[in-house]
């Protein structure tokens, strides 16, 4: 099973409005295991980036101007999340409203819903009542935000990868397995430490010295009225 965990960053809130991509950050899970393949962009929005998007992202147009447009990545993009791939996303339907609203700019059919799975709804599910932002949800799992400063599509892709797998039942899923074979790659995580060289050591004696043997004698014949006298 292969999914691509995404996160976008924009001028504003509302593509329908003239509001445009500034950055796309994907990275793939395989058998939800991270591969070590991202996928990352910045993007020439062609127009002014307002100062409270930067002031979340810190993407300003003078950043931006000489980074490809979209017409020009979109099909690089395409081809790294596949036509089959899961694509998740933390509130999935802003992410997909303003990918969808460029794919659409260059004449190209929209990604389907049925491919795209929310892990803001997930997590709202799994802990009901519980913040669900992502910075919450990493607080929650002990992952290390000391590096988030400010939102960047692909530093969030790589958390909300770490809270995805949570979501599912833990980072140990995966822990110390290949992404061929879970089942597999299991069995022979086993049978290597079954087969692992230890040093060979010779017997060692354990039948008791005579001087142990009067010892315990002389004992014995302290006791009185002993527990085991009439066992039998």
């Amino acid at each position: 099973m292969r999914e691509i965990v995404f996160d976008t960053e924009t001028t504003g809130m509302d593509p329908s409005e003239g509001d445009k991509l500034v950055e796309i950050g994907c990275v793939e899970l395989m058998n939800q295991v991270p591969t070590g393949r991202t996928y990352h962009q910045y993007i020439n929005p062609e127009r002014d980036v307002p100062a409270e998007a930067v002031a979340v992202h810190g993407l300003t147009f003078d950043m931006l101007k000489d980074k490809p447009t979209f017409s020009e990545i979109y099909t690089d993009f395409l081809e790294f999340i596949g036509e089959d791939s899961i694509l998740i996303a933390h509130n999935a339907a802003f992410d997909m409203k303003f990918v969808n609203a460029e794919l659409h700019t260059m004449g190209h059919a929209p990604l389907p819903n049925k491919r795209v799975k929310d892990s803001l709804l997930i997590a709202r599910e799994k802990f009901p009542g519980s913040p669900a932002s992502l910075d919450a949800l990493c607080r929650r799992f002990s992952i290390d935000l000391s590096s988030r400063e400010l939102h960047g599509a692909l530093l969030d892709a790589q958390l909300l990868a770490e809270v995805w797998l949570e979501l599912m039942g833990g980072r140990q899923h995966g822990l110390g397995l290949g992404a061929d074979d879970d089942k597999g790659a299991g069995t022979q995580a086993v049978s290597s430490l079954a087969q692992k060289d230890r040093p060979f050591r010779e017997p060692r004696p354990h039948a008791p010295l005579p001087e142990e043997r009067e010892a315990h004698a002389a004992m014995l014949e302290k006791l009185t009225d002993p527990l085991w006298k009439d066992a039998g």
